[in-house]
């Protein structure tokens, strides 16, 4: 077995994680470019294919690309998909700039009266006007109309993340947190955004990271990203068995209703973007849905926790047991398509649940090593960048807290 060692070279306190077209949108619990990229160096010198079995917004993806790397990302948020496309396929800048021109146009007219908004439709979808107010769903819905009529896919796509941020960010939601809290009334009172400013201003910054990313991009290299759940299998048309040279990923720490919360986080921009299901995306996602079953695993640190956890909460161990149960099968599956050889490198936190902490990363060494694998080593570093709730509740009791991770696991096996 591989070495589990602190190495603080790995926590680029100082280094800019908005760089390339990672800068196009925030999401929670994102893997930091820097750590895909030395990964990628460190395990990836001969790899042709990566593999991101919960790509998120496509971390890894942009950093295989920069290395000539094909990739292939699968999500179950349509949002997370449509951001990890975006930052990671070829955009025609001459296209995008008449788009961008005309855009800035219209806005202008829009804001000095010269345009009429009165034949603009409102949408409607459950507590629109919970979460905003009438003159923000206008202006929303001015751009929104804006973008439907865009003709070209990448462009169209470009605009629609830059929408999703303003979206969120002229919202009433509490923009510090990962769950919709709406703001408190006093809050409320002072928030007058300017919708038209939020919205210009991302698609300028992402307008800069998307030409520092072609200027580095000089390959050909080319990123899929596929709506498939590693829980139910790998679809042998996208991925074969033994034919990915290197995963690398950030699993969910647990499931997304008691943990990082990425349907909460994404559904106004869903419901925004028509998204029927915005409501559902934490269900399906890993663990999602409750497993009433008990199950004994390989790992005996996984056993082990979940009866501690149930000696304190037995509804809670069901939460954690379930998540568990579709993280040994989403193992599995991605096990297959790896090649004789190839690498998995895991970036995971351990979380806690009722006071125990699970060790996420030996859970993962250990299903992996189930599954043919040899277990490299495990590099632990700090988290200074990455965006996560500060405090939880662990006890569910008001005004107990404790802290969460300050610590991420890299966890790297090879298939032998």
């Amino acid at each position: 077995m591989g070495q589990k060692y602190i190495d603080y070279s790995w926590d680029f306190k100082k280094d800019n994680t908005k760089e390339f077209t990672h800068c196009f949108h925030s999401y929670p619990a994102m893997m930091i470019p820097q750590v895909a990229r030395r990964l990628i160096d460190k395990y990836g010198k001969k790899s042709r294919c990566l593999f991101d079995p919960y790509c998120g917004t496509g971390t890894s993806l942009v950093e295989a690309n920069l290395k000539n790397i094909n990739a292939i990302g699968t999500d179950l948020n349509p949002l997370a998909r449509l951001i990890a496309k975006t930052k990671t396929n070829p955009i025609n800048t001459q296209i995008l700039d008449l788009y961008l021109k005309d855009f800035n146009d219209s806005i202008f007219s829009y804001r000095f009266g010269i345009s009429q908004s009165s034949s603009i439709v409102l949408p409607k979808f459950p507590n629109i006007d919970y979460w905003f107010s009438k003159d923000v769903q206008l202006q929303l819905a001015i751009i929104k109309r804006y973008i439907e009529k865009i003709n070209d896919d990448a462009s169209r796509n470009f605009f629609t993340i830059a929408f999703s941020e303003t979206v969120r960010e002229s919202s009433w939601t509490k923009n510090s947190e990962f769950k919709l809290v709406r703001m408190s009334p006093g809050q409320l009172e002072k928030f007058q955004p300017d919708v038209f400013g939020i919205m210009e201003f991302k698609l300028s910054r992402n307008k800069s990271g998307l030409l520092s990313y072609q200027n580095v991009k000089k390959n050909r290299a080319k990123t899929n990203v596929y709506d498939f759940n590693t829980v139910e299998g790998v679809p042998p048309n996208i991925l074969t068995k033994d034919s990915v040279d290197l995963v690398v990923t950030s699993p969910p720490y647990g499931d997304s209703r008691t943990t990082v919360a990425y349907g909460q986080f994404s559904r106004l921009a869903n419901q925004w973007m028509g998204y029927t299901e915005a409501s559902q995306v934490d269900k399906i996602l890993m663990g999602g849905i409750r497993n009433g079953k008990s199950k004994k695993f390989c790992s005996k640190a996984l056993n082990e926790t979940i009866e501690k956890i149930q000696n304190e909460d037995e509804n809670r161990s069901k939460d954690v047991l379930s998540f568990f149960i579709d993280y040994e099968k989403s193992i599995e599956n991605i096990s297959a398509t790896v090649k004789s050889g190839g690498y998995v490198c895991y970036v995971v936190g351990n979380r806690s649940v009722k006071g125990v902490t699970i060790p996420t990363d030996e859970i993962t060494k250990d299903l992996f090593v189930e599954n043919g694998f040899d277990h490299i080593e495990t590099i632990v570093r700090n988290i200074p960048n990455k965006r996560m709730p500060l405090e939880n509740s662990p006890s569910n009791v008001i005004g107990k807290k404790s802290s969460t991770m300050k610590h991420e696991f890299i966890v790297v096996c090879q298939k032998n």
